[in-house]
């Protein structure tokens, strides 16, 4: 099993402590840089201790106080935000290559469904919250992924979605009504399979998570399961079989592909 990293990134460590370092060389207390950029003092101590992304107006500030002639602005360039969390990069890159893929998810639209609207809304909503350099990347990777849907039509997409995340009104409620004509869309490419589990059905199992099950062109296994702050990307057969064994018995219970698309539909309808 491989676990997610919580650490921050290492340039922003790196670019935080260089702050802190050309500050102190230059005499320059943190109350002064705080007044400069108008940042409260704890914002300021978390980004030279690397816990928050230093920004661009830090950097420009810093520079100019401590007559760095630019050594500390041209970090800036270093510190593009991550496409995808630290803790699910490594499941991308699996995802990437995978030559199967099949998903359950409990209470939000999967990823590789989502509209530009409810990405956004989501991710806007991250908490802590992030900067919009950050969800603009972010939106802009999740949207990237949905290429594959089109692009790699040898590759079976199959989705088991809970009828809670049909519900949940993220974004509100247009924009849930557009989330759902674009699952429906998604639905008639050949290799995309999408079933709805109904509430009240496989209660028990419906409510412990999310999963996903990938295999790669090598035939390599994987089961990926994510929570509030955490994920893991198992490659332990006994995990992946029970992992496999608890979707199994979720895609028993739900509604049938044509079954599922009237129900979108009418919910759809609904709002």
């Amino acid at each position: 099993m491989t676990e997610a990293q919580s650490q921050p990134p290492i340039a922003w460590c790196y670019c935080g402590d260089q702050v802190k370092l050309w500050r102190e060389s230059a005499g320059v207390t943190r109350n002064d840089l705080c007044k400069a950029t108008g940042y409260q003092y704890e914002y300021v101590k978390s980004m030279e201790n690397g816990r928050r992304k230093p920004t661009l107006r830090l950097l420009q500030v810093a520079d100019e106080l401590c007559d760095a002639k630019g050594k500390l602005l041209a970090a800036h360039r270093y510190l593009k935000p991550d496409p995808f969390p630290a803790r699910s990069q490594e499941f991308m890159q699996v995802e990437s290559e995978a030559i199967a893929f099949q998903s359950y998810e409990p209470l939000l639209i999967p990823g590789l469904l989502q509209t530009e609207e409810y990405a956004r809304a989501l991710i806007s909503e991250s908490f802590p919250p992030l900067d919009d350099e950050t969800v603009e990347e972010r939106v802009n990777a999740r949207l990237h992924r949905q290429e594959a849907l089109r692009a790699r039509v040898s590759v079976v997409f199959s989705f088991i979605i809970y009828e809670a995340a049909l519900r949940t009104m993220v974004g509100g409620p247009k924009v849930m009504q557009r989330q759902l004509h674009h699952i429906l869309e998604a639905s008639t490419l050949r290799n995309v399979s999408i079933q709805i589990l109904p509430m009240g059905r496989c209660p028990g199992l419906a409510l412990n998570g999310s999963v996903v099950l990938l295999e790669t062109p090598d035939h390599e296994h994987y089961a990926f399961a994510e929570g509030q702050k955490t994920s893991a990307l198992y490659t332990d057969p006994s995990k992946i079989s029970a992992l496999a064994q608890t979707h199994g018995m979720i895609r028993m219970h739900a509604l049938s592909v044509e079954e599922s698309a009237e129900f979108i539909r009418r919910m759809a309808e609904e709002l």
